[in-house]
């Protein structure tokens, strides 16, 4: 049973008081280095694995794409993207990113926001978005980075008055299954490599075009927290391309 945390309505909650959340994909530390990596979409058939709240869904119809498929795991999440962000070119579904079966060459475009790193067959995943897509389609992900999610608990070590020291890497090359702290609730992710993703990327056909490690944006970096984040990179922007 794949695990659904964002169904629980504390951590949901939680989420909820999110900057991101709440603000959008303006209040998306990355989102400024993850729309350089976005195609054109005009005219394009979307599909967005683990879309949450459909911001992304909004910015595909919003920008000329003809369908859009969001789909989460989480009903909650999309009972909030249908109130927060509907569009007659949207459509929103419920069902595991994993589980999803699609006619070959249905789409023009995948995308995803912070949603591999819930998947434990990543490799399988992207032999699927490979059958899903068009020739001459688009595949552009943001997952957590590999040094964020490394040791699993993913916190600051910190000095004995309470600062900040350093952040852990530790069984960097063992990749799995890791027990993470998210909005003070343990949360299973799956850990994998630099190597790992762009590889399951090559191995299926697709040419890299774009690996991104996002740095906290400057006018940013005055909120809580986000200074802190130019000691380490917590996320990971790829963008491929299907050759036609």
């Amino acid at each position: 049973m794949k695990e659904n945390r964002y169904d629980d309505p504390l951590f949901f909650d939680k989420y909820g008081q999110m900057t991101r959340s709440r603000e959008g994909l303006s209040g998306a530390g990355e989102w400024r280095e993850l729309e350089r990596l976005l195609p054109d979409f005009a005219g394009k058939r979307v599909l967005d694995l683990g879309c949450g709240y459909g911001w992304h869904c909004k910015y595909a119809a919003g920008h000329g794409a003809v369908s859009v498929l969001g789909t989460d795991l989480s009903q909650k999440m999309l009972d909030a993207a249908r109130e927060k962000n509907p569009h007659p070119a949207i459509e929103y579904r419920q069902g595991a990113m994993e589980d999803l079966d699609f006619p070959a060459g249905g789409f023009d475009v995948v995308i995803s926001s912070l949603a591999f790193h819930y998947v434990a067959d990543f490799p399988a995943l992207v032999r699927n978005i490979s059958r899903w897509l068009a020739p001459g389609g688009d595949f552009v992900f943001s997952v957590e980075h590999p040094v964020f999610t490394a040791q699993g608990p993913q916190d600051w070590v910190y000095t004995p008055d309470g600062a900040i020291d350093h952040f852990p890497v530790d069984n960097y090359y063992f990749e799995g299954k890791r027990d993470a702290v998210f909005l003070g609730e343990h949360v299973i992710k799956y850990h994998r490599t630099v190597t790992t993703y762009v590889e399951s990327l090559l191995r299926e056909g697709f040419t890299l075009r774009h690996l991104v490690e996002p740095a906290p944006p400057e006018e940013m970096r005055h909120l809580p927290g986000m200074a802190d984040e130019m000691r380490r990179p917590m996320m990971l922007l790829l963008s491929a391309h299907k050759p036609a």
